[in-house]
């Protein structure tokens, strides 16, 4: 080696020293191969030392909450790629092992000087990047967030006075902690709202973070941190004790200007347990709380600046009112002197209360006639006393709104409140309910359910979430929702309150309905006398583990039972469930169903799906004839054998839910029409033999949402390339660790995948792109993890093309390229859909959420153009990605990004400064 070094350095000096061009010399260099590596090797080592530097810096600012430089990622990144690069060490050690048998020969001789050639470049690359950290001043940037998230708030009356002194308290640097009190309803969460958007005019902020604190009795510090974290765009761990967030978020919130809103606060907490420093005049944070007893606000430390929630007066309760009803029922007020006089009393009924107001002015929103108004106003004006700590003229108006239903629509009301207070209520969930019990006749049963929740929500008893599928009701509508079920149908409801025991034995004999959802109650060892009982939910209690064997004995009316999400292994005894209707063992790690299950003849509703660890039905299913809905999507118990699918018995089916083993299933199935067009949710797991699936074979499922492939070891390939097919209603598609799953073949819209919402791909590493994913017009979120085969998520490909991004110059790539192209082949069947696909559509038309992860060789997803509805993108573990579709026009977008991968923030494509601000808010590399 010493000797080529020799050589290398004395004809180098000699060519320079006649005057031969540089760029001859640096040709004949490349011939000393040996001496470039070496060169090579120190620069690789000195950049090994320079790039652990540069780490202790990262990690240093990253523990003070600072984000990293966009050049200093882009740089850690390159480093990496160049020091893992092996290419060219394989490459030199087999070009030695053959010089020595070879010596100089002429082929031997021009790969060498190929190989020279790529070492000095990469050498020259190497003392570049040593340079280039030279000129890094400081590895981290502050971390932006947006200020104020802004949340919409309907027109307020009468809060002008109120907001102002807020304002004026708020200014005072002397106040750290305000407290505002008030009755329920009286509007305090109205008042914080619009306070928050009023902070966007605040430039000294850093950040406002709204709180609702009570989502339950007791204090839910995992909830209030979470909500912090996300504000802030910090990390979120989910195997951190509280502890160890508090003191993560004590550190961020210490470094920043804030204000915390608190809503709903009923029991004094430290807010250093939460994580929340406490505020004094030096360091000019704010605390803003709100609750219904001035008490807490004193306690909480507000004892010197308390605000009280005064009531509307005469006028702004009028107005609030007035601006709730129907043009001609404004019109009959105007016209009619008796007519305006009644609403006033009614209105004045209300004793200045927003909520009751609200409720009010919704039940009467459409009356015309004085004798109607004059109904109202009798009605409005019996007293019901005072009701369960809660003032009675917020009952009133809601007992009014409530006698204004129909008998039925009651009964569906006061179901509402067996769930815990502040959760969200699934319509879906509801309905199932509802049809149990008999509120709902089975023959249109969702059409029945959805005029009465509309009918619900426009009585103001009801709130609709933002997604629309689920409803809520305000904590006091609850509260009077819950006296009168206690009333009229004896109502047992502790759910959500973490209790450990259940309620003691004496308080199960008279209730029609017990609700003990969201608890953490260990075992239920007794046998209750339930000889009213018709609902019990007993869900998500995570510990429950077992009932008394005696325990169903005396509940010979009961109809509907939950055990979902519970940890129940196995069902005690059932033969007096004689009337039951509704069963949802759902998510529970049962073994197996009684031999005497069949015994339930009444019931209409049992899912088993999740439930991981089934193993036997002993044919039970099949016996239960009444079934209307049978769930065993995704359950262990999947059916291996074409015997085994004995369902064609169940001629009432309406919703099944299956996971099939074998192909030959699937084709009985596809066969069975009646069968057929009642699945609903189709899960094929484990498949040994499936080697392809075609849109044919989901033909005669025509309601088929939600189809789950997952562990087909040889399925290679996915195929809907034909006009007419099952799948044309299906909205959730996940393909689950399949390993040679390598083509997915997607016929133009509108036949295939027009409703498609949701798209979840993980472990499938033969597939290279996701180009058909552009034309899911529906598709809302997308989620790509463990797909290393992947190099493009969607990217148009010149010629079955794509560029591969590995260390090698662009020119480099399309050489490598060149010479793979005759490898490459592509069926003609791709070839026929590829064209139909070239049809003007919009791409990704709702697509409002990104998750990618642990994908080494993504390199992008795909032009920024193709997401007009982008929000979230969330990256983890993708180290070659460069760029993300983030451009024209955008409007804010989170960003999260974890530290091993590689988003680069001068690669990013802008079409205006103000998109990159915005996106640059929430950016962070953690």
């Amino acid at each position: 080696m010493s000797d080529s070094i020799s050589l290398c350095s004395s004809v180098c000096e000699c060519l320079n020293a006649i005057g031969v061009p540089a760029a001859v010399a640096a040709e004949f260099r490349s011939f000393f191969v040996q001496d470039n590596w070496f060169s090579l090797k120190t620069a690789k080592e000195n950049l090994q030392a320079v790039q652990t530097e540069v780490n202790t810096k990262v990690d240093r600012e990253i523990e003070r909450q600072r984000g990293i430089h966009s050049q200093v990622q882009l740089w850690l990144s390159r480093v990496e790629d160049t020091i893992m690069d092996k290419s060219l060490e394989e490459e030199y050690d087999k070009l030695e092992e053959e010089y020595d048998k070879l010596m100089l020969c002429g082929c031997n001789l021009s790969r060498r000087h190929k190989l020279g050639k790529r070492i000095i470049k990469k050498l020259e690359y190497v003392k570049g990047l040593i340079e280039e950290e030279k000129q890094f001043t400081d590895v981290g940037v502050d971390l932006p967030v947006n200020v104020v998230n802004r949340i919409t708030v309907p027109k307020t009356f009468g809060m002008d006075s109120m907001l102002k002194q807020l304002r004026k308290y708020f200014q005072d640097h002397e106040r750290c902690i305000i407290g505002v009190w008030g009755q329920g309803g009286a509007g305090k969460t109205t008042l914080l709202n619009e306070f928050n958007n009023q902070l966007t005019d605040c430039s000294d902020l850093h950040a406002v973070i709204l709180i609702d604190v009570s989502n339950s009795e007791i204090l839910n510090v995992k909830v209030i941190q979470r909500t912090i974290v996300d504000r802030l765009g910090l990390p979120w761990v989910d195997t951190d004790t509280e502890d160890a967030r508090a003191m993560f978020l004590m550190k961020a919130l210490l470094k920043k200007r804030f204000v915390i809103l608190l809503d709903d606060v009923r029991k004094k907490f430290q807010l250093e347990d939460i994580g929340i420093p406490l505020p004094n005049t030096d360091n000019g944070y704010k605390i803003i709380l709100a609750s219904r007893e001035q008490d807490v606000c004193i306690q909480m430390g507000a004892q010197h600046n308390l605000i009280k929630m005064e009531l509307l007066d005469d006028q702004a309760s009028w107005d609030l009112f007035f601006s709730n009803l129907t043009n001609n029922a404004q019109r009959s007020i105007k016209s009619s002197y008796s007519i305006k006089r009644r609403a006033e009393a009614i209105t004045k009924s209300c004793q200045g209360l927003p909520l009751a107001i609200n409720v009010i002015s919704c039940a009467v929103a459409g009356l015309k006639s004085s004798n109607d108004w004059r109904d109202a106003m009798t009605a409005t004006k019996m007293g019901l006393g005072e009701i369960g700590g809660v003032a009675e003229q917020i009952f009133k108006p809601l007992k009014y709104s409530y006698d204004k239903l129909d008998s039925t629509t009651k009964k569906c009301f006061l179901y509402c409140t067996l769930f815990p207070e502040y959760s969200s209520i699934k319509k879906e969930q509801l309905v199932d309910y509802w049809i149990a019990e008999g509120f709902i006749p089975s023959n249109q049963p969702w059409k029945g359910s959805w005029i009465i929740i509309k009918k619900l929500i426009s009585a103001c008893l009801l709130q609709e979430t933002n997604s629309g599928l689920k409803v809520r009701l305000h904590n006091i509508i609850r509260h009077f929702g819950l006296w009168l079920a206690r009333q009229e149908n004896n109502f047992l409801v502790q759910s959500g309150q973490n209790l450990e025991s259940p309620p003691d034995i004496e308080q199960w004999n008279g209730p029609e309905r017990i609700s003990l959802m969201s608890n953490d109650i260990k075992d239920l060892s007794f046998s209750p006398k339930c000889i009213n009982l018709e609902t019990l939910l007993l869900q998500n209690n995570l510990n429950l583990t077992s009932l008394s064997p005696k325990f169903f004995k005396s509940m010979k009316n009961l109809k509907i039972l939950d055990l979902s999400n519970t940890g129940i292994k196995e069902l005690p005894e059932c033969d007096e469930l004689c009337q039951l209707q509704h069963l949802n063992l759902s998510q529970t790690p049962i073994i197996e169903l009684p031999g005497n299950f069949s015994v339930l003849g009444e019931l209409r509703y049992l899912d088993l799906s999740l439930t991981k660890a089934l193993k036997e039905t002993h044919d039970n299913c099949s016996k239960l004839l009444k079934l209307r809905v049978l769930n065993l999507f995704r359950s262990h118990y999947g059916i291996h054998d074409v015997s085994n699918l004995n369902l064609d018995t169940l001629k009432e089916l309406k919703f099944l839910g299956i996971t099939i083993c074998t192909k030959d299933v699937l084709k009985k199935l596809k066969k069975t029409d009646p069968l057929a067009k009642s699945t609903h949710r189709l899960s094929l797991t484990d498949c040994p033999h499936m080697k392809s699936i075609h849109g044919t074979d989901f033909n005669q499922m025509v309601h088929l949402q939600e189809l789950y492939i997952e562990s087909c070891p040889k399925l290679s390939e996915l195929v809907m390339d034909q006009d007419d097919g099952g799948v044309s209603n299906l909205q959730v598609l996940t393909l689950w660790n399949l390993p040679n799953l390598d083509t997915i073949l997607v016929k133009s819209l509108p036949h295939y995948f027009r409703r498609l919402r949701e798209l979840t791909i993980y472990e499938c590493h033969k597939l290279e792109n996701l180009n058909w994913v552009e034309r899911l017009e529906s598709l809302e979120k997308l989620i790509v993890s463990r797909c290393n085969g992947m190099v493009h998520l969607s990217e148009k490909e010149e010629h079955g093309m794509q560029i591969r991004n590995n260390g090698m110059s662009e020119k480099e790539q399309i050489q490598t390229l060149v010479e793979e192209a005759s490898e490459i082949k592509i069926s003609e069947n791709k070839k026929k859909i590829d064209e139909e696909s070239a049809e003007n559509i919009d791409q990704f038309p709702k697509l409002r959420s990104v998750i990618l992860s642990d994908m080494e060789n993504l390199v992008s997803i795909c032009s920024p153009s193709k997401f007009p509805s982008l929000e979230t993108i969330r990256v983890q573990n993708c180290p070659n990605l460069v760029r993300l579709p983030v451009s024209h026009g955008h409007k804010i977008i989170k960003l999260w990004q974890i530290r091993g991968s590689s988003e680069w923030w001068n690669t990013l494509e802008w079409d205006n400064m103000e998109t990159k601000s915005g996106l640059e808010k929430y950016f962070m590399a953690i």
